[in-house]
């Protein structure tokens, strides 16, 4: 019975006849049928709303979806759905809904426990009744693995809970399992399964290694699931070193290996550190890992500071070991302190050198200059060097501080490991001294001197100019101050006698000062020069010598001024001397000519007076002198001769006459004894007197030529200069095959070679294949037997040789056996061919 029916039944209009009692006594029974027919009437009309569910009961896993579909029969206006809690259900994420008009679906995704309930669906009507169906829904929780790790590691040793956290509804039972058999109390002491699943082992070690397995069952539902968790031991380090202390040199490119051993599981990682600092693979520290958990640092280059101690460490997730390793390292000698001294001339100084190393070294001085050593406790001759020292340090002294003591200093640490040695620098500071004994300067009116004032002063000094007492400024007429490192320079224009006189200089420095005086005396031109001489004199050129005048006047002389004329001329030629060259040339003299010469000297003052002059005449015309000759091989048949002019006699070379002939020798004249009475001829070349060489050719090779060159000019012939030379063997090389031939003749030999091998084609041709152009012309002439036969008496007049060959098929057999092709060649290059019958 639905609620329709129930709502309309009428035991909810007479609760009394539905009980079985009585009906009232106050009801009549015509009342009571009226009322039953009424309620009937109310019913009827109502009892279409009816409310129903796809479902009853439902049970569903925690994480699962399920949908409900709730269908009125009626008219309902409304459908909703009640939650558990007797809340109308709203659509959310969890909770959809998907209403129509008489059709309602309720989704509910991913239920969780407190979904669990009666969900009830209402319908509601026009008039405000209501009908409605339920459905109990049922929610429990699967067996399910929650955040299980696998491996689990645990430290040796330690208590280890392997964590296998399952959930279910109802509580699931958990057994573990180990290589397929189950862990009991009974049977394994050290493992015990806490109340919370997990698999409890006391003191695990390395044999409890492997795979477990946490296997959990609910019975209510038959269901059952398992996981497997690797649980794995670490075991820490253990470390040992062969050997825990080294000895090293420093400074000598040693290397020192230091090796650890190391187990546990997982393998440890190894490193190594100095001085709270992990060491790093570099140029200096090597580090490298063998098998057997061997590992290895090795130090290069060992130096002083990489002594002392470093630790070896093995790490890994179960605990780390360090072991500690020593390095001793012995130094060689080094000097730790030594500096540059400044001392004051005639003072004393003190030096001090100090050094370490292990062991302490013994320390000796050297001084740079003169290599002498000084050792502890020795004392120079002089007394002025003593040495005193213990304890790695020495102090070298030096009494009465002299300039030439300045310089450097070796210190020397030595000790049986090594020795080291470092340098210092002895300064001296000493009161200003003047470097130039020049002090007297002349120059004269508008002419600038500079005053040179060179010091030498440690330190550098402060130079200042002064003249009757009163110190030269830069504002000060007509005189300019330079000044360099060392150097004051006192630029003077003179302009009047007042400007010449003393100058002084005065250096300054914090030990001393000093003065310099220097003069400024007027200039004058050099006096005359003397001695000259006239030597080398020819048609055109001729030579002045002369020696240099006795005063120079004060300032150096720039240059010799040499005049001269012809004897009777008014008009004197200047020629001046190359810088102060006591030898003048003059050139471009006239022949056969008397010449005035005269010398005088220049500085900067002026013009000196003349020497005393000299008269000196030029040579006549004459023949030129023989001309020089030497030679060298020309291209092909060519041989050059270069042509050196000596003295034209005062006119140029108008030609070089060159005649040359071939020289027989004895060998060859009596072979061709019938040339022994004649002369052989010379040949003649006229080269222009311009041209430095002329070229002989064509030559014979094989032979020896001379020749005999003469110079003329207008006055005449030069006496002749006579050469030799020899042309070789000719060598046959493309150079010289083609040296003498033009472009034309070239190009004309290699088209002849060109048609001598088509030529040879051709003839190859027609003895080997049958055909070419040599071939067709025979065919050709073997058709006119008659027109050539007619010819033969002809031929033969011609005195040509003859040919005879046989003619052959392709097949190689011969067609014309007893017949032969003649091939007739005439005096006169003309070619006739015909068939051969005299067997006909």
């Amino acid at each position: 019975m639905n609620g329709a029916e129930r709502a309309c039944h009428p035991r909810r209009f007479f609760p009394a006849a539905a009980s079985g009692g009585r009906r009232p006594r106050t009801c009549p029974k015509i009342m009571l049928k009226l009322v039953y027919l009424l309620g009937m009437l109310f019913c009827s009309s109502h009892a279409a709303l009816q409310v129903s569910i796809s479902l009853n009961k439902v049970e569903l896993s925690v994480g699962e979806s399920k949908f409900f579909i709730c269908t009125a029969v009626g008219e309902p206006v409304r459908l909703e759905w009640y939650n558990p809690q007797g809340e109308r259900i709203l659509p959310s994420r969890r909770m959809a809904l998907h209403t129509e008009t008489s059709r309602s679906r309720l989704i509910i995704y991913n239920a969780i426990i407190e979904d669990a309930g009666i969900y009830r669906c209402q319908a509601t009507d026009a008039s405000g009744h209501t009908a409605e169906a339920s459905v109990v829904l049922e929610i429990y929780q699967r067996l399910t693995f929650q955040d299980i790790q696998s491996p689990q590691e645990f430290r040796y040793g330690e208590t280890a809970e392997v964590v296998c956290d399952v959930i279910s509804s109802p509580v699931p039972v958990v057994v573990w399992y180990y290589q397929d058999n189950e862990i009991t109390e009974e049977h394994h002491s050290r493992f015990q399964v806490l109340e919370n699943n997990n698999l409890q082992i006391h003191q695990v070690t390395k044999a409890d290694e492997g795979v477990y397995r946490c296997e959990a069952s609910v019975e209510t539902r038959g269901e059952i699931d398992f996981v497997d968790i690797a649980v794995v031991v670490n075991v820490p380090p253990v470390l040992s070193v062969f050997q825990q202390s080294f000895n090293a040199t420093a400074d000598y490119q040693e290397s020192v290996t230091f090796t650890c051993i190391t187990s546990g599981s997982p393998d440890p990682l190894v490193t190594w550190h100095r001085k709270g600092q992990q060491l790093e693979p570099s140029e200096q520290y090597i580090l490298n890992r063998l098998d057997g958990g061997r590992s290895m640092l090795t130090i290069r280059n060992i130096r002083q500071v990489d002594g002392g101690t470093y630790s070896c460490r093995a790490t890994n997730k179960a605990g780390s070991q360090e072991r500690e390793l020593f390095l001793k390292v012995f130094v060689q000698p080094h000097i730790t302190q030594l500096k540059n001294v400044t001392a004051v001339e005639g003072s004393a100084a003190m030096i001090s050198c100090v050094a370490e190393g292990e062991p302490l070294p013994d320390i000796s001085w050297r001084r740079a200059s003169d290599s002498q050593t000084f050792m502890d406790g020795d004392k120079s001759r002089d007394g002025r060097f003593e040495v005193r020292g213990r304890h790695g340090k020495s102090v070298l002294t030096i009494s009465g501080v002299r300039l030439t003591d300045l310089g450097r200093f070796d210190c020397e640490a030595q000790s049986r490991i090594g020795g080291h040695q470092k340098s210092m620098f002895l300064d001296i500071e000493y009161i200003p001294k003047f470097l130039t004994n020049h002090t007297i300067y002349y120059s004269w009116e508008g002419n600038p001197v500079n005053i040179s004032c060179d010091v030498m002063s440690n330190p550098p000094a402060a130079i200042l100019w002064r003249r009757e007492r009163f110190t030269i400024s830069e504002g000060t007429p007509n005189m300019q101050i330079h000044i360099a490192e060392g150097k004051s320079v006192l630029e003077v224009t003179p302009m009047s006698d007042r400007d010449f006189g003393r100058y002084n200089c005065t250096a300054r420095n914090n030990i001393g000062i000093r003065y310099q005086e220097f003069i400024l005396a007027q200039a004058d031109v050099p006096s005359n020069p003397y001695s000259v001489r006239l030597s080398a004199v020819s048609q055109r050129l001729a030579t002045v010598t002369f020696m240099k005048p006795d005063s120079h006047g004060g300032v150096p002389i720039s240059y010799y001024l040499v005049q001269y004329k012809e004897v009777g001329s008014q008009d004197w030629r200047d020629v001046k001397s190359h810088s102060v060259q006591t030898t003048v040339v003059l050139t471009g003299l006239e022949p056969n000519t008397t010449y005035e010469v005269r010398v005088a000297a220049v500085n900067g003052k002026g013009q000196g007076e003349f020497s005393h002059t000299e008269t000196f005449q030029t040579l006549p015309i004459r023949e030129p002198s023989p001309p020089a000759v030497h030679g060298q091989r020309g291209m092909g048949k060519a041989y050059r001769l270069g042509l050196v002019k000596q003295d034209d006699g005062g006119m140029p070379i108008v030609e070089y006459i060159v005649k040359y002939k071939t020289v027989t020798s004895h060998h060859s004249s009596l072979l061709f004894s019938f040339h022994q009475d004649k002369e052989e001829q010379w040949m003649t070349k006229l080269v222009p007197g311009a041209n430095d060489f002329a070229m002989l050719q064509p030559l014979q090779w094989n032979t020896r030529y001379e020749v005999e060159i003469t110079a003329r000019n207008v006055k005449g012939l030069s006496e002749p200069t006579f050469y030799q030379f020899f042309m070789p063997q000719k060598d046959i090389t493309a150079e010289s095959l083609f040296s003498g031939l033009g472009l034309g003749a070239v190009v004309g030999l290699g088209l002849g070679a060109l048609l001598l091998l088509l030529v040879l084609v051709d003839v190859s041709c027609f003895f080997l294949r049958h055909c070419g152009l040599l071939m067709c012309i025979t065919r050709t002439l073997c058709s006119k037997k008659t027109a050539t036969s007619g010819k033969g008496k002809e031929m033969e007049e011609g005195k040509a040789a003859y040919l005879k060959l046989p003619l052959k098929e392709e097949n190689g057999k011969e067609s014309l056996k007893p017949d032969t092709i003649e091939i007739k060649v005439h005096s006169d290059n003309s070619l006739h061919i015909k068939p051969d019958d005299s067997k006909a």
